[in-house]
């Protein structure tokens, strides 16, 4: 009987969907413990740090790595990760992109520790107490936290990355496609990204005009969509034209956008300036917009509701901007 290989899932900064999302693959997990065991998994199993640390150099064959690296310790998990395994994967937008944590780039850690330990309602923190990296009690013992990073990072800015799989989470038929180029053993060149390299637009079944047009912006809310069409044309914001497909087309199926959790396509230099140079192409403004007035611009953008959120939700980290600058007011003497 051959050898099993041996498996690895790994945690970042993460939700834990990841997780959720490899266990639905149901019956398919018998037959990858079939011939897998699966050596480390703190979600599941009641393993240490300290075991994965003493297990030999490149003794898993493959360690899915899931979620970004926000502090010290996600930034420990990704190094030994990459240092016991053969094939290292970045599973999930998180781990591919930085994800939604990629967020937190438009501040830094003051700020968010302002707003988590003092300014909530409910905080009670007149001295500002926050989490500190090393304390020491009265009798010398020492504790310590993981550091916390002004910046979110995704898998590959500290380790060397061999295969991408993104999504939020990945969905069982991208896992059980991974699995099975896995099983096969026929791997593809290091660097890839297991998912489609055509756009969402590609396959969504949506009619779409060859000239579309749209007079104004509208959140999903505010119009009740018609079924049948390009939500795009429709005035909802959608990022199927910058994103990678792969996902079926569940978030259209159920009359909601996609909100670009896959990522941009090889084609792409920037999710979010791909997706804007879409919308600036359709919208209806063509033969005004050298009358247009400053109020009038300012109109117009304002329709799109926080434009970084929504071009950038699970790409910051990895974008042309990577981070947004907060540059505090200095105080008149």
């Amino acid at each position: 009987m051959a050898e099993k290989m041996k498996l690895a899932i790994i945690r970042g900064a993460t939700c834990s969907g990841c997780d959720v999302e490899i266990v639905d693959i149901n019956e398919r997990l018998v037959e990858v413990l079939g011939i897998a065991d699966i050596v480390y998994a703190a979600v599941i199993m009641d393993t240490k740090h300290s075991e994965l640390e003493a297990m030999a150099d490149g003794s898993i064959d493959i360690t899915f790595y899931h979620g970004a690296v926000r502090d010290s310790e996600n930034e420990h998990l990704a190094k030994i990760a990459r240092k016991k395994s053969k094939t290292l994967i970045a599973f999930g937008s998180c781990a591919v992109y930085g994800g939604i944590p990629g967020l937190a780039n438009v501040t830094n850690k003051e700020e968010i520790f302002k707003v988590a330990y003092q300014d909530t309602p409910s905080t009670v923190n007149p001295d500002f107490v926050v989490p500190l990296p090393e304390w020491k009690d009265e009798r010398g013992h020492v504790l310590t936290l993981p550091r916390f990073y002004d910046d979110v990072f995704s898998l590959d800015d500290f380790v060397e990355v061999d295969y991408y799989l993104p999504g939020c989470p990945p969905l069982v038929t991208q896992i059980n496609q991974a699995l099975d180029v896995i099983v096969s053993g026929e791997l593809p060149p290091k660097g890839k990204v297991l998912a489609s390299e055509k756009t969402l637009c590609d396959e969504c079944k949506r009619e779409k005009s060859e000239n579309m047009r749209i007079e104004k912006i509208c959140r999903p809310h505010e119009i009740e969509p018609d079924p049948e069409k390009c939500l795009l044309e429709q005035g909802i914001i959608c990022l199927g034209p910058a994103t990678r497909a792969g996902c079926e087309a569940k978030c259209i199926e159920a009359n909601m956008p996609c909100r670009g959790c896959l990522g941009a396509t090889a084609a792409a230099i920037d999710q979010g300036g791909s997706i804007l140079s879409a919308i600036a192409s359709i919208l209806d403004i063509t033969d005004k917009e050298s009358q247009m007035s400053e109020e009038d611009i300012y109109k117009l953008v304002s329709q799109i509701k926080d434009p970084l959120g929504t071009f950038y939700r699970f790409s910051m980290p990895k974008s042309l901007l990577r981070r947004t600058k907060k540059e505090l007011e200095k105080e008149k003497v």
